[in-house]
């Protein structure tokens, strides 16, 4: 990619941070030269990040991993170092699974340019329901927690959530939607809460608003020939504050490079930490 020229923002699901660095992850990472990176889908543990990939192309970053080894775990990386650090947001179920890291960006600070006071960045892996009704059940209880928890941090300070977030909104977000109506990813359930959040909730979903094209995914099934037919979903999202997102001004889905069942999504913004 050409150099930013602002913000560069990227947002991955590694389906695995050693499997991905196996397959050229870190290397891809440093040609990309973002200021932030949030991934999802760690599946390592303190022992196995620390010291190798606890830093990214001059970035550090910081995790939230899931007790349960082998499972789940998000992460941030940041070239700019964050005035705090949260993990997990106040659900005993899902900080066990490890789903959610944020850093606040607050003024006054020194070496902070950007021009809210108040600026969040977070990385959020969402639940599949996909397994069975259980992991369903509990995706439904993640969405019913984690609306509330974003109305009051929309309160309080403008943010960009980066993540995976399991959820195809509508038909142009995969390629046969007529014949998942029915399956987890999109059921209508899940399609009016994203419609709920980015109407009532006046989230924006910052890749739709920059690029309306259809055949824009991000997650393609290692099962039948789905990547080399381009049968794909768009679950991976940059979703913002109107304030934030009013100053994006480019996307792009890496499909060039394959280290994951994840495509990367990169969004630019015109500001600087």
């Amino acid at each position: 990619m050409e150099v930013a020229l602002g913000f560069r923002l990227v947002t991955l699901n590694l389906n695995g941070i050693r499997s991905a660095h196996n397959k050229g992850f870190l290397a891809w990472a440093e040609t990309m030269k973002a200021d932030c990176m949030g991934v999802q889908e760690v599946k390592a543990q303190h022992e196995h990040v620390h010291e190798t990939f606890d830093t990214l192309d001059g970035m550090a970053g910081r995790f939230h991993y899931a007790v349960k080894k082998g499972y789940s775990g998000v992460g941030l990386y940041s070239r700019v170092a964050p005035t705090e650090v949260v993990t997990g947001f106040g659900d005993a179920q899902f900080d066990e699974e490890g789903r959610y890291v944020e850093f606040r960006f607050d003024k006054p600070s020194d070496g902070l340019k950007h021009p809210f006071d108040k600026l969040s960045i977070i990385s959020c892996y969402f639940p599949s329901g996909s397994s069975g009704e259980e992991r369903q059940a509990a995706k439904f209880r993640f969405l019913d927690l984690i609306y509330p928890h974003l109305m009051a941090l929309k309160g309080q300070r403008e943010f960009i959530l980066v993540g995976d977030i399991n959820i195809a909104h509508k038909p142009i977000d995969l390629k046969n939607w007529k014949g998942n109506q029915k399956n987890s990813g999109f059921l209508p359930e899940e399609r009016e809460w994203m419609t709920k959040l980015l109407t009532d909730g006046g989230l924006v979903d910052v890749f739709r608003a920059l690029n309306d094209k259809e055949e824009q995914y991000t997650w393609w099934s290692n099962r039948g020939q789905a990547w080399a037919k381009n049968v794909g979903w768009r679950l991976d999202y940059h979703l913002a504050t109107p304030g934030v997102a009013a100053l994006a001004r480019k996307e792009h889905i890496h499909i060039d490079s394959r280290f994951s069942d994840h495509a990367p999504l990169t969004i630019d913004y015109d500001f600087t930490l």
